[in-house]
Formats: structure tokens, C-alpha cells, sequence
């Protein structure tokens, strides 16, 4: 798929059929998440793939909006793996983990998998009901199935701010 008809194309899924994606689809959507860049390509992520129905029960405890799907991606990082700014110590990880969403989103959406990138959720429900350790920080959550028949785009899909009220040339 060209690139700009991609990006303009995928929206946040958030009605799904209950099918559960099969293992080839979630191998692809990984194999594009692997390959995201890092910083100093330390490759901090972490990635919990939910695509049971007892993995997926648990998961609704953790977050309001499942939107039924049947497949969840909980991407995170391991905070003593991060490349560190040298300037103020702030961690690349959580900006790592952000493109490595992206990438699976975008991945997804080639396949024909609608996503939802959610970011309310439960850390602590999500540490306690998937034993994640203490050095991994979840950071973002990919919702994510085949979309229903009923699936559309928000009315703000389209809507975007003018473009010289986000960006700024030489100085602010």
C-alpha cells in the first residue's frame, strides 16, 4: 500500500468482530515492531501479546475501553535498558516505545486490522494481572481485530489544526 494513502486511511478502530487474530497476522504486525528504530538501537521494548479469550477477560479489568476487541498489544520497556540523555537523564524508552506502536499500528492496518491506540488504562491492574516485573514500564496499548461491518472513523478523524499553528520555522 502507498504510504500517504495508508496514513490517511487508518483510523482508530473501535468496533471489532470477535474473531481472534491469527498467529501469521500478530508474526507480522511483531516483525514490524522488531524492526523499529531506538535509541542507539538498544531496543528497549517489551511487547505482552493478549489474543486468548481468558488473557482478553482479564485484560477488560485493566482498561474501559477494550471495544471488544479480540487482541490486545501492550507495549512497553525495560527502564534499564534505555539509552539515557546525557543533558537532563531523560530516558529514550518511553519515546522508543511510541514508535514501535506506530509501527504496529501502521503494520496492522496494511493487513486489514483495525487498531486502537488507548492510552487509558490501568498500569498497576495490568503489572498485577500479567505479573510484568518492576523494570518494565508499560507505556502504550494496541487494541486490535478485524474491524465489524459497523466500524467508522470518528468524526474528528479529519479534523486537524492548521498546519501553521503546530509548526514553527527558526525559533519560537
Amino acid at each position: 500500500m502507498e504510504f500517504q494513502k495508508l496514513i490517511e486511511e487508518r483510523y482508530s478502530v473501535r468496533d471489532f468482530k470477535a474473531e481472534h487474530l491469527p498467529q501469521e497476522i500478530i508474526d507480522q504486525i511483531l516483525s514490524a515492531a522488531h524492526i523499529a528504530p531506538t535509541g542507539c538501537n538498544y531496543q528497549p521494548q517489551r511487547i505482552l501479546v493478549l489474543n486468548r479469550d481468558d488473557e482478553m477477560e482479564k485484560f477488560s479489568e485493566c482498561t474501559r475501553c477494550r471495544f471488544n476487541a479480540p487482541t490486545a498489544m501492550l507495549i512497553c520497556y525495560n527502564r534499564d535498558e534505555s539509552w539515557v540523555r546525557p543533558y537532563d537523564s531523560a530516558l529514550a524508552a518511553p519515546v522508543d516505545a511510541a514508535i514501535v506502536t506506530t509501527h504496529m499500528m501502521l503494520k496492522a492496518h496494511e493487513l486489514g486490522v483495525g487498531t486502537c491506540w488507548v492510552m487509558h488504562f490501568n498500569p498497576a491492574a495490568m503489572r498485577e494481572k500479567f505479573n510484568i516485573p518492576e523494570n518494565i514500564i508499560p507505556e502504550a496499548l494496541l487494541v486490535m481485530g478485524y474491524p465489524s461491518e459497523n466500524a467508522e472513523p470518528s468524526p474528528r478523524h479529519s479534523s486537524f489544526r492548521p498546519l501553521d499553528e503546530v509548526v514553527v520555522y527558526g525559533s519560537f
